[in-house]
């Protein structure tokens, strides 16, 4: 309903992506926080679980990461893959960067990568006669179990 009601560019002072790590994991929707790169829950999204991982850099396509970036965003992708079959026994996932506005990037001027936990019975008739999706849960809850079950990263 936020992203209805914001139409279709919500207005942004700052990049969303630059702001959350600079509020606390809840407020920013935080579940994982890595050396050049963190994940988050998608504000809109298409599946409950459906997650973001960003560099903390705000650079806005990936070949402008640094190799460090790169090798942080894949590893925080396959955990994400691995939580996510662990907290909410997810059948698949869709995987993919949008670079730019014109491939349909949200917000074009910050790299993201998005992990969305797909099931077998994650379609109904909803997306096809409302063009609505039923997420059953809460972002709140949804953060909170991801992040409880990301492992603590090596020391």
């Amino acid at each position: 309903m936020a992203y209805i009601q914001a139409g279709p560019e919500p207005l942004r002072e700052a990049c969303p992506f630059d702001e959350a790590p600079l509020k606390s994991d809840e407020d920013g929707l935080i579940v994982a926080r890595g050396k050049t790169a963190y994940a988050l829950l998608n504000l809109f999204p298409y599946n409950s679980g459906h997650l973001l991982i960003c560099p903390y850099r705000h650079i806005g396509t990936y070949d402008e990461a640094t190799a460090e970036e790169v090798a942080e965003i894949g590893a925080m992708t396959q955990t994400a893959m691995r939580v996510l079959r662990t907290v909410s026994r997810c059948d698949g996932f869709n995987i993919g960067m949008n670079q730019g506005a014109v491939a349909g990037a949200g917000v074009a001027a910050h790299l993201h990568q998005h992990v969305v936990p797909r099931w077998a019975t994650d379609a109904n008739f909803f997306p096809i006669i409302a063009k609505t999706k039923a997420l059953p849960q809460l972002l709140g809850e949804v953060r909170q179990a991801v992040a409880d079950a990301w492992p603590a990263p090596a020391r």
